[in-house]
């Protein structure tokens, strides 16, 4: 297995992701409790061809990313009532854990992988200069669902400046939001 330039291993678990009603209010805690930080904010997040369960999306949400270590935190917070992979969560258990990212440098091959495996394609997408995601349906046998994240050179430099920011981290300026048109 080898390392991506944030540490984390290829084909291993990148992130844990969860839910929140407040993003804001769950970035100041997850960095007074836990240390995360500092957080890269994304407003208004939706991509350019999403699909929920083979059909259109428009769900729009705000995401932040921190690391702890080298384990990158997402907090995820949906501003509609749009039928998301996030709202079937929380309709079913409220806020909170979500799924676990996996960066893979052979994206088509693991979607195969996890497929033959009977798990469903809940969610797939582009994230916009960055790559291909797509969640499967896994609560059956794992805490939540599987993102998985394809490992492009954009996708590493991207959470690389994202880990390199909090290493050594003295807690200043602990939320960096990216305007608009610096978007991932």
């Amino acid at each position: 297995m080898t390392l991506l330039t944030f540490g984390q291993p290829d084909d291993g678990i990148i992130q844990m992701a969860y839910t929140v009603p407040d993003l804001d209010a769950a970035m100041q805690s997850f960095t007074a409790d836990l240390h995360v930080g500092p957080w890269f904010v994304f407003r208004q997040l939706s991509g350019p061809n999403p699909l929920y369960r083979g059909a259109r999306s428009h769900a729009r949400n705000d995401i932040a990313l921190g690391f702890a270590g080298h384990m990158q935190i997402e907090l995820i917070q949906p501003l509609d009532d749009k039928p998301s992979v996030y709202q079937e969560t929380i309709a079913v258990n409220g806020h909170g854990f979500h799924h676990f990212g996996v960066a893979t440098r052979t994206f088509d091959r693991a979607c195969a992988a996890h497929s033959a495996k009977g798990y469903d394609l809940a969610f797939t997408d582009a994230v916009e200069g960055v790559g291909r995601i797509a969640y499967f349906d896994t609560r059956g046998v794992l805490p939540g669902m599987l993102e998985l994240i394809e490992a492009s050179s954009e996708l590493e430099a991207l959470f690389g400046m994202i880990h390199a920011a909090s290493v050594d981290w003295d807690g200043r300026c602990p939320v960096r939001e990216i305007p608009s048109g610096d978007r991932i």
